[in-house]
Formats: C-alpha cells, sequence, structure tokens
C-alpha cells in the first residue's frame, strides 16, 4: 500500500463498536470486494469495501472477516480469512499478507488462509442462531451488478434456511457518520494532498489548455504524495461545461475569459477528500463572474455555520435554499414574483442550484450515513453551494470539508484558497513577482 501503516486500535474500537450493537448469538460476516473484470484479461484496480476494511483494516482482495462476540468457542469472536499465497503468485502479483501481518494490521489474532474457511465457518454458523451480511445500501444507488455480497447472501440463505438473517448496514451508518480522531487524520490527510494539487491547477492553468492537461496535474500531485488516486471521477469542466454537474469528459480547451470548475478529492488510505473550486481560465475574473463567485462565497460561509450538532440535515438544506434564494434576487436571476409563484415543492433557486449542498464524507466520498438522523459531533460534510446560469454558460461551485463539534464547525480545508483574490494572486504570482 502507498499510505503508512494505520495503527491497529483504530479497527479494534470499530469492531468493539460494532458487535456491541449485535443481537445476541449472531455472527456477521463481511466479504472483500470482487476483482472486477476489464477487459479481456485484466482487471479495474482493485478497491477494498468499506465496510470490511472499517472493520479490519485488511486492503487486499479475497478477504473475509468474522465476528461473533458471543461464540462460546474460546478464541473464536474475531477471525480473518486471507488468500494463500505462494511463489507463483508472488512472481507474478507481488506478495500477499503473511498471517503475521494481517494480524498486525487488523489487530485479530485468528488469521486462517480462505481455503480453511469453508470447515471452520460452517461450525462456527451452527453455533449462532443470527447472520448478519453486509450489503450496500445507498438509498439513491442501485446497480445491475450482482456483487460478492448479495450472490454469497443467496448462498447462504440457500445452506443455511433456518437462520436468522440481519443486515449489517444500518449498524455500520451509525457508526462510521461520527468519526473518530484518527479517522479525521486520515481525512486530514487526503484533503492536504488535495490542496497541494489545487495549488498546482493555479500555477498550471492558462487559456489554451486542455482540460485533461489540468486533470494530469491534479494525479500528478497525487501519487507524488502517496495517495491512492481520485476519490472519485474528477470533474474538469471549462466554459459552458461548469453548468453540467457530473461532467467527466474532461476534453475541451480552456478558453480565455472563461471559468474552470473543478471537483476532485484525493483518496489516502481509502479515505476521501472532497473539494471544488471555480477559477478564471485567464487568472482574472470579470465583473460578472467575481459577482457570482462572491455570491457562491457568501452562501458557503453561511452554510459552513450552520453545520452543527441538534439540526437535520433536511432542515439544513431547506435553511441553504433560502441563503441561493436570496443571492439570486441580488443577481436578479429571480424577481420576487418568481418567488410568489414558485412550487414549493420545487422552489424557484432550483434552477439555479439543482443539488444538494451537503453530504457525509469518509471512506466513501458519499459516505454511509442515514439523511434523518440529526447532525452530531464528530461527523464531517461537505459544503457545496453552486449558481449554475447555463443560459450564459456560467456555472461557480465551491465546495469545503467541515468537521462538526461541539464547539462549531471546523474547516478541514480552511488552507485552500478560496477568496477571489487569493485565486487571482496565486494564478498571476509569476507576473507579480516581475
Amino acid at each position: 500500500m502507498r499510505y503508512d501503516a494505520i495503527d491497529s486500535s483504530l479497527f479494534q474500537l470499530n469492531r468493539k463498536r460494532f458487535m456491541r450493537k449485535m443481537q445476541p448469538d449472531s455472527i456477521a460476516i463481511f466479504q472483500s470486494n470482487d476483482l472486477m473484470p476489464r477487459s479481456g484479461d485484466t482487471f479495474f484496480p482493485f478497491r477494498q469495501n468499506s465496510g470490511l476494511f472499517y472493520l479490519s483494516g485488511l486492503d487486499q482482495e479475497d478477504t473475509v472477516l468474522i465476528l461473533f462476540p458471543d461464540c462460546i468457542k474460546e478464541g473464536f469472536q474475531e477471525v480473518a480469512f486471507i488468500r494463500r499465497t505462494d511463489e507463483h503468485i508472488a512472481m507474478w502479483e507481488g506478495e500477499k499478507y503473511t498471517k503475521e501481518e494481517a494480524s498486525k494490521i487488523s489487530g485479530i489474532e485468528k488469521i486462517y488462509w480462505l481455503d480453511e474457511m469453508d470447515k471452520i465457518l460452517h461450525e462456527l454458523i451452527l453455533l449462532a442462531k443470527r447472520i448478519y451480511l453486509n450489503l450496500n445500501e445507498h438509498d439513491r444507488f442501485q446497480s445491475e451488478v450482482l456483487s460478492k455480497d448479495i450472490r454469497y447472501a443467496h448462498q447462504l440463505m440457500e445452506r443455511y434456511p433456518l437462520h436468522k438473517y440481519h443486515r449489517s448496514q444500518p449498524l455500520l451508518k451509525k457508526l462510521a457518520m461520527v468519526k473518530s480522531p484518527l479517522e479525521v487524520e486520515l481525512i486530514q490527510r487526503s484533503i492536504d494532498i488535495t490542496g497541494k494539487a489545487f495549488r498546482r491547477v493555479l500555477e498550471k492553468t492558462r487559456p489554451g489548455a486542455m482540460e485533461y492537461e489540468i486533470e494530469a496535474e491534479i494525479i500528478h500531485e497525487f501519487i507524488r504524495n502517496g495517495a491512492n488516486g481520485h476519490a472519485y471521477e474528477p470533474i474538469v469542466a471549462s466554459g459552458k461545461n461548469t453548468c453540467v454537474l457530473h461532467y467527466v469528459s474532461n476534453n475541451k480547451k480552456c478558453e480565455d475569459g472563461s471559468l474552470l470548475l473543478l471537483d476532485f478529492g484525493a483518496e489516502y488510505a481509502n479515505y476521501a477528500a472532497d473539494l471544488s473550486r471555480t477559477i478564471p481560465v485567464n487568472g482574472q475574473f470579470t465583473a460578472r463572474q467575481r459577482s457570482v463567485y462572491d455570491a457562491v462565497l457568501r452562501v458557503l460561509k453561511g452554510a459552513r455555520q450552520m453545520l452543527v450538532p441538534g439540526i437535520t440535515v433536511e432542515e439544513y438544506h431547506k435553511e441553504v435554499g433560502k441563503m441561493v434564494e436570496s443571492e439570486l434576487l441580488k443577481l436578479k436571476l429571480l424577481d420576487k414574483t418568481d418567488i410568489k409563484n414558485q412550487d414549493p415543492k420545487y422552489p424557484a433557486y432550483k434552477k439555479f442550484f439543482m443539488h444538494g449542498t451537503s453530504h457525509h464524507l469518509g471512506l466513501d466520498v458519499h459516505d454511509l450515513s442515514n439523511r434523518y438522523d440529526p447532525i452530531q459531533a464528530g461527523m464531517v460534510f461537505t459544503c457545496e453551494p453552486g449558481i449554475y446560469i447555463r443560459e450564459e454558460g456560467l456555472g461557480v461551485r465551491l465546495e469545503n470539508d467541515i468537521l462538526v463539534t461541539d464547539h462549531g464547525p471546523v474547516d478541514l480545508m480552511a488552507g485552500i484558497p478560496i477568496e477571489a483574490e487569493a485565486i487571482e494572486e496565486a494564478m498571476n504570482a509569476e507576473v507579480l513577482a516581475q
């Protein structure tokens, strides 16, 4: 792995917290992600299942974690199974975990080879009454691809039909929403790398550059600083592309006088950063661009201060909508008649600000969460307002990552330039130095 070793106490704590929430006489089974075929005889780069990583730190394919807190068989409350290595695998793929390495990383004493699992797990399941399985339960995502978790669930339910089955995701969501100090440190590391990449973008962006050239500068800085790579598909959108919310083609020329909207984040130790910035391609905002930019920045600053314990995310989004509405009135993009005649289910401001302002951040850029739970200290949110004026081909989005505390929100990206003057100064540093 590219990242520094993580203290196993993080994963030990996560397992203890998870097992406390399990019902009596229950066993929980967590599978690593599939190696996803790309084409021919190749695979896409492996990315570990977030739930398994959260509970074990084991970052390797063909890994299974078993948690059985009430197991009457001594020493089998926590067990992990890993891929057996040999000289052929070592020659073609490189070394895999030894049992000792897997134990040190995870803090789990009992480590077995995966080819030993069937016999051991069969006995453990028969000692349990309930089985927890981990399926992807993101409420805004469905996939036609059957994951390893789903395939394995079908196998188990056919083999052990009289057991009671339970969902791990509701427990994981409760736990993962609140970050431990060590997790915040890992997120901060991702953010710091992302900030370095953004500063490089400020130095390199000039009229005539291709969007993909800017993307190359970003990944350059990610890799040289030990990141896994992108936490999500990067958006490098210039001109009218700034109004396409999920634009990822990144293949147009950055024209003089246009804006460049960037939405990207590094992934370090599987933890994500999520940054958005909008900069002038030639290093100088026009008066119109600046007025929209400042409006979005005011909303970000106002929204950031609302990320405090007690408020719900839905209440928060409604209040941010009112801030955006106020700014749109000032920009004369809306008038009082628009507000008076708006559909309450689809407010007038939605024409110019269509997406949510915040989402949880952690092991996934859209992290495990329950949107109906009140905000709590220890949660990490993005804060990303925007205004998109399609008729003008002008879009501005700004985004920082915020830690919620009992003493007020902490902007984890406070050190990354965001004020318009700071952006222009950084982009014109060479000229100013002459």
